[in-house]
């Protein structure tokens, strides 16, 4: 079994290495491909791109996050200060053929830091910081559309309109939902401020209810988790049931009347487990709702693209071609395989390679994710 520690919340790795004093010495290598295209299967890819829109279940493009953070850790002040760089994410974007991808938040950034076991929650939030750290990332993820460099799609016909146009579709998500503060009425407000996804849990153990990287308080899905389910059911919000523990999670997933997904993980197996992966009967019931289980590119268990393609079809095999989608956590991932949105379209060439259909590869690269959007919001 992998520990804890190997998860550290992707580039926020860098941290520690940064921290000593090695960061501008340390130049990460690309992660290797391990299979090759020929130019034919290569130009079918973009072709096919281009046709159908590929939509990432879960990304984090140039970190938009981390911009004007407050009351960091001093690991996570570092981090912010490294900056954002939305224009080369979103370029890459563009030029790998993608169409779009879910932009998170992250609710509890001010409470984490990067321990000897990863990332954590280490303090509570003062009355009224999780909302305005809320208010300030929504505000500078809406105004990347202000700046003309992506279109902010509340629904699916948003997404096929700015892929009609050539521009990338921004799906405002936030990872936690830390900033409700126990408020069920602020989801309208939060429907409306355009987010059509959020994780309910993130690092934090939080009124919700408990994550499965941490202390598990055995709760479960608590009654105002509970609450937040049937409201984010009836605003139209795709409940994200990732970084939940295991009882919380199949606990949502019972609870939900929509489709619940599970964004960016893979399976325990008795071969590999991690506190990350899920379980069979977990993604089996995640399935059966409607959802999807998001295809994770984390270097866990595996140290190539050919490996992440494999897990795809580990996933396809189990749960089916309806219920699988792409989330790749870019720019915010652990040693991550697919580094970079412009191998979209090595990721499409090898699945073709493989035998998928066209029709598969196109309910893996955004179909489904679209599908269950369209589902939570009665369309």
């Amino acid at each position: 079994m992998v520990s804890r520690r190997s998860v550290v919340g992707g580039a926020v790795a860098g941290v520690a290495v940064l921290a000593t004093g090695g960061y501008y010495k340390f130049k990460p290598q690309p992660p290797e491909v391990g299979f090759t295209l020929m130019d034919a299967e290569l130009n079918r890819a973009m072709a096919f791109l281009k046709a159908n829109p590929a939509i990432d279940s879960h990304a984090h493009p140039g970190r938009t996050f981390v911009r004007e953070g407050a009351n960091l850790n001093w690991k996570l002040n570092i981090y912010r200060l490294m900056g954002t760089f939305e224009n080369t994410a979103i370029g890459d974007m563009t030029k790998g053929g993608m169409a779009g991808a879910v932009f998170n938040g992250v609710a509890d950034f001010p409470l984490l830091e990067l321990g000897e076991n990863g990332l954590s929650a280490t303090r509570e939030f003062e009355e009224g910081e999780s909302w305005v750290a809320y208010r300030t990332q929504i505000e500078n993820l809406t105004d990347l559309e202000g700046a003309r460099i992506v279109t902010i799609a509340r629904n699916s016909n948003d997404i096929r309109a700015a892929h009609a146009l050539g521009r990338q579709a921004a799906i405002l998500g936030m990872e936690g939902a830390d900033f409700l503060e126990k408020d069920i009425t602020r989801l309208q407000t939060v429907y409306e401020d355009g987010v059509r996804m959020i994780t309910l849990i993130h690092y934090h153990n939080n009124t919700l209810g408990d994550i499965t990287t941490g202390e598990d308080l055995n709760r479960g899905l608590t009654d105002f988790g509970h609450e937040v389910v049937a409201g984010m059911n009836g605003a139209g919000i795709v409940i994200d049931a990732s970084h939940a523990s295991a009882k919380t999670a199949a606990q949502i997933v019972s609870a939900s009347e929509q489709p619940v997904v599970i964004t960016h993980s893979h399976i325990n197996t008795p071969a590999f487990e991690h506190p990350r992966f899920i379980s069979v009967d977990l993604a089996k019931s995640v399935a059966d709702s409607g959802g999807y289980i998001g295809a994770w590119p984390a270097g866990i268990g595996i140290n190539t693209l050919a490996g992440f393609i494999d897990r795809i079809e580990e996933l396809i095999n189990l749960v089916g071609e309806d219920a699988v989608a792409l989330g790749s956590d870019m720019d915010a991932n652990y040693q991550p395989v697919l580094e970079t949105y412009r191998k979209m379209p090595l990721v499409v060439g090898a699945l073709f390679q493989r035998g998928y259909s066209e029709e598969s590869v196109a309910k893996f690269i955004g179909g489904n994710f679209m599908r269950v959007m369209d589902q939570v919001q009665g369309v």
